[in-house]
């Protein structure tokens, strides 16, 4: 969420004031992919052929999938009698500093809805206290543990409830790290969609488990930071556009999206970015075409803050809730919806049924997850830490109410915390058996990440600094830390004989002793646009790959004096390691990634063997950036609009390492332990014979969908109510004389615009898309015996290599299933089982625009069973039904 907008409104406010009494004729906004060459300037680089967002209209209706019917039952009663001004009020945003959460709708008491609360974030519950400081998502995906993801969601969830919080804004899975050095990549799983999307679907179910509405966000193509906002005002220059093609759209971007629909997510939340031309917020082919036609989404689809830029066209297009609610410019008690909105009900520029179908996908949600009954409204503000203060901080004369009342919901949740952050732990050299360290040992600690920020643990907004152990990236994906224990602290706790130089420059009063072991500890931080800390605007602009701070020269420094070295990573994506990996001295290196709170207790959980380590990369680490294509890179600045076109399609990350014969340093998934395991006796068994199509999908039923009166509301409706105190710049429906609003018939639709619903999409049927994608094709077993010494944790991951006939392009090898043994004692065994569905063989066709399994009569489907996409021990083929070992891997 653009903050600094605040600044800029409040600068503009003397003179934009007086655009409170010539509020823009909401009728006459049009922007949308075919209309937005009317916008302010009405130029811009052009999005390359074959990069089209076409038009798809009408907007799809919820309500006709039956585990929402229930839901939409009770939420048809209550729209079909609320007044106008009731439905535009629980679509719009109050506005920006309107209320005590980061967003909040309005009210509509009289059926017991109170204002909505919107909370960041992914990660925690943002910008309040009494609350834990999780672990982030590239953290979560390291730990490739389901039951873990859950716990995280569920405890995220009860804290979020406990807050008084509607709508938790996470968990996220766009960006999907196609750009490693992206800005927000860290806050989702991994750079792979069958690991995003598993993530997601775990942290979705535990948090909607407490009655919390789950947003997955942003859809879709936000893989880059700078230039993903339109400059306000809006038209100066438009939001990079991300361009797409169809099929690795489907295959790549929108698959953990998908699988967050089939999981019941209550909410999606677009990006601030255009697709293919056509804003996020109002582009009608990926809102209504894709999330509610062919995914069957039920929920409701928010805009990010600021990011709307029309109107009408938003509203047609699919969106549901506005928000924050303010148009261009926040503070100036300006919207798109809102009064707006009423006034286009009114003379029909909207459609009524539109209007109903966003307040019944509001109203379900809710009651979907339960929170008409007993949910607690909130407690906390995040707009200041004292216990009382302004209601409406925006206003210009706002009442005074409690603003916190201090809630302690943390629980026990410091303890999943720990247990996430441990988990993730990735060891990815181990020379010698360096670790675990014995307690007894004497070290010696170098660099500014083993520290808390000694300016104060939460002092730089947002973690916009890179100050002391990095335990989390920047921005709106935060959480203010209730503690943080620091890994030198949980060092020192543990062991007697540790000097600790706070420095990312190697001192030169450096001692050496014998025996000596150095522990250095670097990083490398990103976040979101908003801020640029250290030259770096959001993304790794300015540092790239390597650690931040010399983290490199610390390293190599430290090589020189000492024999043995072990280097600690806190890191929100892939680093280059070349300069010291392979350093004599450098004996053994972890990645924590980002452990939140528990960076201490977690690590030295490792560092001294309590546990063994059973993190694997979520990501690939290249030997150099130049691996990969130049598409992967930041794009810059071009006049009117950034043009970011992923011409590279499926070959992200391993997958183009792979296709172009290139090693990694270390692979997709790749992971040590203190222990070893075998992976033996292997099966396959068919459960649904191939084809080629899924079976046809069931009709759209439509007995279950509301139906309303189309009749268009008395103006009085959204009359000011007699005696009503207004408050300065609140968002209101209300109008200061609807009876005079009439059809005026001037405004132009978008082009491609109707009102005939389109046909149902052959890939759709319910959430996510057709059932049968996810019918069982495959089942798989493998035993993983602990052939080591120490107890251990293992990760047995699957992939798909395609029959050598198909005529079809696709990576060499696939993610496709995944699972964590528990903890297995020295000699201990535990079959694993691991399916693959329809949807996970097949390949988007984008002329019959269905999912299509390339079936082959004389090639088999290999399934590749191993602990890495570099460490492949096992293959299964399709045909035979057999499982042999010892095969030679397809990849390098």
């Amino acid at each position: 969420m653009f903050l600094f907008l605040r600044l800029l409104a409040l600068l503009t406010f003397l003179t934009g004031a007086l655009a409170l009494v010539n509020r823009p004729n909401f009728a006459n906004i049009i922007s949308n992919a075919q209309s937005l060459g009317a916008s302010t300037i009405g130029k811009r680089d052009s999005v390359p052929a074959g990069y089209v967002a076409a038009p798809y209209y009408p907007t799809p209706k919820g309500g006709w999938v039956s585990n929402w019917t229930a839901a939409y039952a009770k939420a048809k009663i209550v729209v079909a009698n609320m007044t106008l001004a009731e439905k535009v009020n629980l679509t719009t945003g109050t506005g920006e500093l309107m209320g005590p959460c980061v967003g909040q709708t309005g009210s509509a008491p009289r059926f017991g809805i109170p204002n909505l609360c919107l909370q960041d974030s992914a990660l925690g519950i943002a910008s309040t206290d009494n609350v834990t400081a999780f672990p982030a998502g590239v953290t979560v995906g390291a730990t490739w543990n389901k039951a873990l993801t859950y716990a995280r969601g569920y405890a995220l969830g009860e804290e979020a409830r406990g807050k008084g919080v509607n709508i938790q804004l996470g968990p996220t899975v766009g960006p999907i790290g196609r750009k490693p050095r992206g800005g927000r990549g860290w806050e989702g799983f991994g750079t792979d969609p069958v690991l995003q999307a598993i993530g997601a679907a775990e942290s979705i179910k535990g948090m909607q488990a407490t009655g919390v509405i789950a947003t997955v966000k942003h859809f879709i193509g936000n893989e880059q930071e700078a230039y993903r906002m339109d400059i306000i005002p809006h038209g100066l220059m438009r939001a990079l556009s991300a361009n797409i093609d169809d099929r690795t759209l489907h295959e790549l971007y929108a698959w953990p999206f998908a699988e967050a629909i089939k999981s019941g997510v209550g909410a999606i939340m677009t990006s601030y970015n255009e697709v293919n031309g056509s804003a996020s917020s109002q582009n009608s082919i990926m809102i209504n075409g894709l999330l509610k036609d062919e995914m069957g989404f039920q929920g409701l689809v928010m805009s990010d803050w600021l990011s709307q830029i029309g109107g009408v066209s938003s509203a047609l297009s699919g969106l549901d809730m506005a928000m924050p609610g303010d148009g261009d410019i926040p503070f100036l008690g300006l919207a798109y919806w809102a009064y707006e909105l009423s006034t286009s009900i009114l003379n029909g520029t909207v459609p009524l049924d539109r209007l109903n179908d966003m307040v019944t996908r509001i109203v379900a949600t809710w009651y979907q997850m339960g929170q008409d009954q007993d949910y607690p409204l909130p407690n906390f503000s995040a707009n200041t830490a004292d216990p009382t203060g302004p209601c409406y901080p925006a206003a210009l004369l706002s009442p005074t109410c409690v603003t916190n009342q201090y809630v302690n919901v943390q629980a026990d949740h410091a303890t999943v915390a720990r247990n996430v952050s441990r988990e993730a732990i990735t060891m990815l050299k181990n020379d010698n058996k360096t670790l675990p360290l014995s307690t007894t040992g004497s070290f010696k600690v170098f660099g500014t990440d083993a520290e808390a920020n000694p300016n104060g643990i939460n002092s730089c907004n947002q973690r916009s600094c890179d100050e002391g152990v990095l335990g989390m990236g920047w921005g709106s994906g935060t959480a203010n830390y209730p503690y943080l224990d620091a890994p030198i602290d949980a060092i020192k706790r543990r062991a007697a004989n540790v000097t600790y130089y706070a420095t990312d420059s190697f001192p030169s009063s450096a001692t050496v002793a014998n025996g000596d072991i150095a522990i250095v500890f670097i990083n490398s931080d990103s976040g979101e646009n908003q801020y640029t800390v250290e030259g770096n605007d959001g993304d790794r602009s300015s540092s790239g790959l390597y650690a931040w701070h010399g983290g490199d020269a610390l390293v190599e420094a430290a090589a020189a004096k000492y024999s043995t070295v072990v280097v600690v990573v806190h890191t929100v994506g892939p680093i280059l390691v070349e300069n010291w990996i392979n350093l004599p001295s450098v004996k053994a290196v972890l990645f924590a990634y980002l452990p939140g709170q528990e960076a201490g207790n977690s690590l030295t959980d490792i560092l001294f063997g309590d546990y063994s380590p059973s993190g694997h990369l979520p990501w690939s680490i290249p030997v150099a950036e130049s691996n990969y294509p130049s598409s992967l890179s930041l794009v810059g600045f071009e006049f009117f609009q950034v043009q970011d076109t992923f011409t590279e399609g499926l070959y992200i990350d391993y997958r183009y390492l792979n296709k172009n014969n290139i090693s990694p340093r270390y692979p997709f998934g790749h992971g040590l332990s203190y222990t070893t395991f075998s992976l033996t006796s292997a099966t396959i068994t068919a459960v649904t014979p191939l084809s080629s199509l899924p079976p046809t999908r069931s009709p759209k039923p439509t007995s279950s969908i509301p139906v309303y009166s189309n009749a268009i509301p008395a103006a009085a409706e959204v009359a000011w109510p007699t005696g009503f105190n207004k408050i300065w710049r609140y968002l209101y429906p209300y109008l200061d004389d609807p009876s005079s609003v009439t059809a005026s018939g001037i405004y132009a639709y978008p082009a491609g615009y109707t009102n005939v619903s389109q046909p149902d999409p052959p890939a759709g049927g319910s959430q996510g898309g057709n059932p049968a994608l996810w019918d069982t094709m495959f089942t798989f077993s493998v035993k993983v015996t602990n052939t080591g010494s120490v107890a251990g944790k293992q990760v047995v991951m699957l992939f798909v290599q395609y029959p050598s006939d198909s005529a079809w392009d696709t990576p060499i090898i696939q993610l496709r299933a995944f699972e964590k043994t528990v903890e297995l004692a020295k000699g201990a065994s535990e079959t694993v089982s691991l399916s693959v569905t329809r949807k996970d063989l097949s390949i988007w066709d984008v002329v019959r625009q269905n999912w299509v399994i390339p079936v082959s009569s004389t090639q088999p489907f290999l399934f590749w069973i191993g602990s890495s996409s570099g460490n492949l021990t096992l293959a299964c083929e399709s045909l035979s039904g057999k499982c042999t070992d010892g095969r030679t891997s397809p990849v390098v």
